[in-house]
């Protein structure tokens, strides 16, 4: 992997996709163990965890569901601060075991603010999974059940993640080069 350019920025490799598909693997075994015998609703939030969601289904070996919902905090490298929802839930999740699939988790304003949607639907339980994950950049209360990595407060590309809609594509990981 070599240093890339994305728009005006550079990036410097950071997690191949060998130690990704690892962690998912992990994070499947993970789950399945803990949901044996029961039908969870996977939801993964958009547009950042469809990589990771689809290869992390891949490892599933339960009965489940699938949606999706679609929320967003981002402006180029740094988060607003201000959460919007933009595709809803349809479906009746009251009594269903949640898990909620998310690329990663920094602030935690996306992740609260679904949190509290989805809490007002009466659902049985509600768990988060990420593949990443920021402690340093974390700092509400809901726990994170199921993590792939920690990572230092940096901003990260590749694998689902972009900067300002670009670098999704890309199978490894990268990090901002300042």
């Amino acid at each position: 992997m070599d240093i890339i350019t994305v728009k005006d920025k550079s990036f410097k490799p950071y997690i191949s996709a060998e130690e990704l598909q690892s962690s998912v693997e992990k994070l499947a075994a993970q789950i399945n163990h803990d949901y044996k015998g029961n039908t969870p609703l996977f939801i993964g939030v958009l547009n950042g965890s469809f990589m990771f969601f689809g290869d992390l289904l891949k490892s599933i070996n339960l009965e489940c569901t699938v949606s999706f919902v679609k929320l967003t905090s981002y402006e180029g490298v740094s988060t607003t601060g201000v959460v919007n929802e933009l595709i809803g839930l349809n479906e009746d999740i009251s009594g269903r075991d949640i898990i909620l699939i998310e690329d990663i988790v920094d602030t935690g304003n996306t992740l609260v603010k679904l949190y509290e949607i989805l809490e007002e639907k009466n659902p049985k339980s509600i768990k988060i999974a990420t593949l990443l994950y920021k402690p340093e950049a974390y700092n509400k209360s809901h726990n994170i059940d199921y993590v792939g990595k920690e990572i230092p407060n940096a901003f990260v590309l590749g694998y689902g993640l972009d900067y300002d809609g670009l670098g999704r594509n890309l199978s490894s990981i990268y990090v901002l080069n300042e």
